[in-house]
């Protein structure tokens, strides 16, 4: 026989049905609001490494066009190549984390090739039920390095010249033609092998093709 249903037992269920719904209600919107802070996250990090990459891409600038200015001494290649010459380029860092919404920059040199870069998040993640959202603002830190890409054989030292025993004045020895090692004018430049095998040989007659700092030098992110 069918037991019929009393109105108070739908009443009963009533509250337990609400308390059912308003906690799918709270949890919908509590990942609702970890969405928020990642996406937060996210935008800070991104911020971090555009920050990071543009100090360390300024620097990458500055030893290009250094090599340019040195490139008939390769004595002074190798210093270079190392990062000799370049100035602290934190201030690009600071530029391009405004440009994607994050201040509070710390930014520091790490060694001649590298930079670290910590911002935070200009905004917060925004009101929600869990209320650390709305006053949380996200961190992120980011590294980014320069990596030489060319190698070269250095020059060998200038002999000193033996005594000739000739009267002063007077020429010792057939000239020096162009492009030998001892012609000061035209010095004899090494080969540059850069990524892919690349050779680049360097005219010091004609230094209209010369390789640009993305041929010289690779940025990217590093790893903590």
């Amino acid at each position: 026989m069918t037991r019929r249903r009393r109105h108070g037992d739908a009443g009963q269920a009533f509250p337990i049905y609400l308390t059912v719904v308003g906690g799918l209600l709270f949890l919908a919107f509590a990942y609702f609001a970890v969405g928020q802070a990642a996406v937060n996250r996210n935008g800070a990090q991104t911020a971090a490494d555009a920050a990071a990459l543009a100090a360390a891409q300024e620097t990458r600038d500055q030893l290009a066009d250094q090599w340019v200015l040195d490139v008939l001494d390769p004595d002074k290649w190798e210093a270079i190549f190392q990062g000799a010459g370049a100035t602290d380029s934190c201030w690009r860092a600071d530029q391009l984390a405004a440009m994607n919404d994050a201040g509070e920059v710390q930014c520091s040199p790490d060694g001649p090739l590298g930079y670290t870069v910590t911002v935070r998040a200009n905004k917060s993640a925004g009101d929600s039920v869990l209320p650390v959202t709305s006053t949380t603002r996200a961190h992120a830190s980011a590294r980014a390095v320069i990596h030489p890409l060319c190698s070269f054989k250095p020059p060998s030292p200038t002999p000193t010249p033996e005594p000739s025993g000739e009267p002063t004045g007077q020429p010792t020895g057939e000239p020096t033609e162009p492009g030998d090692p001892g012609d000061a004018e035209h010095p004899t430049l090494p080969t540059l092998t850069c990524e892919d095998d690349i050779d680049w040989t360097l005219d010091p007659d004609n230094l209209t093709d010369l390789p640009g700092p993305e041929d010289l030098f690779d940025v990217h992110l590093a790893d903590d």
